[in-house]
């Protein structure tokens, strides 16, 4: 705070300025103190407090009772708008209107989930928060947790169960993996575990990994893949599968939209995989707050829709 000696309050009662503000209006010592439910000796200690504080009589007897002198008056005129705003801070719960509320969300989330969730999210959100704006904020799993440390996100969408004794996780949902490929590239109309380690494949991994809980699945059974491209990225693997004889094993939400636009095969992966966890991400500092409250509540009911 610039200018402000905060030392300066530990001299200072702040129930003194609601016995001036009282005083003022009922102009009586025996009043006030019915008013803020005290006994009359302590409003009278009150009121010498404040003329040492202030080096002002304040209030003195008249006919008409305590009459406030020029500086009480003026005390009254700066301290009472201060007071009503330090009631509104203090008592007022801070709300959030989605409709009528301009803010900026970020959201951290790698590109699959960008690619599934964000088209739906912002078609409901022009529709019932036309002011919000979306920021998404790259974030794999790796990323997740010190992104959400250092509050470069207000929620994270991510998979995977990292913890933090600063940050919140909020599991929602659980979905699996499918494979695709494309019919023009490889003739393959039902998919067995021969023809899938007969071809080459196509593997996204965040940390340049070439292979995958996938792979040891296969090792367990005495199989191997070909593994030919590596990428962080899911968004280059449609058009490779267009134009080459490869196979690519991906989170289900992707499944739909890409057979649709790109006329893309798919099925079941032929071995077992284990299913990934969905869950929200949150720092402890952003728990209570209106706003990010209602973030989270559009994210999950999205995730519980898309993933069913």
């Amino acid at each position: 705070m610039q200018n402000i000696n905060e030392n300066d309050f530990s001299k200072i009662d702040l129930n003194l300025v609601i016995v001036l503000l009282v005083m003022f209006e009922v102009r009586s010592v025996t009043l006030a103190a019915n008013r803020l439910y005290l006994g009359q000796p302590a409003v009278s200690a009150a009121l010498k407090r404040l003329r040492e504080m202030f080096g002002d009589a304040l209030f003195v007897r008249t006919s008409q009772g305590m009459t406030p002198t020029p500086r009480a008056e003026q005390l009254v005129q700066q301290f009472t708008p201060l007071v009503q705003d330090l009631h509104r801070v203090i008592f007022t719960p801070t709300a959030f209107d989605a409709r009528h509320d301009s803010r900026t969300f970020r959201i951290g989330m790698s590109d699959w989930l960008e690619q599934w969730l964000m088209p739906e999210l912002l078609s409901e959100l022009a529709l019932t928060a036309p002011k919000i704006d979306i920021k998404v904020v790259a974030a794999d799993p790796w990323q997740a947790i010190p992104l959400m440390e250092q509050q470069q996100a207000d929620v994270v969408v991510t998979v995977g169960d990292e913890a933090s004794r600063d940050l919140t996780r909020e599991k929602i949902a659980r979905a699996g993996f499918r494979t695709l490929w494309s019919a023009q590239q490889i003739a393959v109309k039902k998919l067995t575990l021969e023809a899938f380690v007969r071809h080459d494949h196509a593997l996204v991994s965040y940390r340049g990994a070439s292979e995958s809980a996938l792979d040891r699945e296969l090792q367990q059974q005495g199989k191997a893949r070909h593994v030919r491209y590596v990428t962080p990225h899911f968004s280059s693997l449609p058009l490779l599968l267009k134009q080459l004889p490869l196979f690519a094993t991906v989170p289900q939400g992707l499944v739909d939209p890409w057979r649709e636009h790109y006329d893309l095969q798919a099925a079941p992966v032929p071995v077992k995989m284990p299913d990934y966890e969905l869950s929200l991400l949150w720092h402890n500092a952003q728990h209570d707050d209106p706003a990010n409250r209602w973030l989270r509540d559009r994210l999950r009911g999205l995730l519980l829709t898309k993933a069913r």
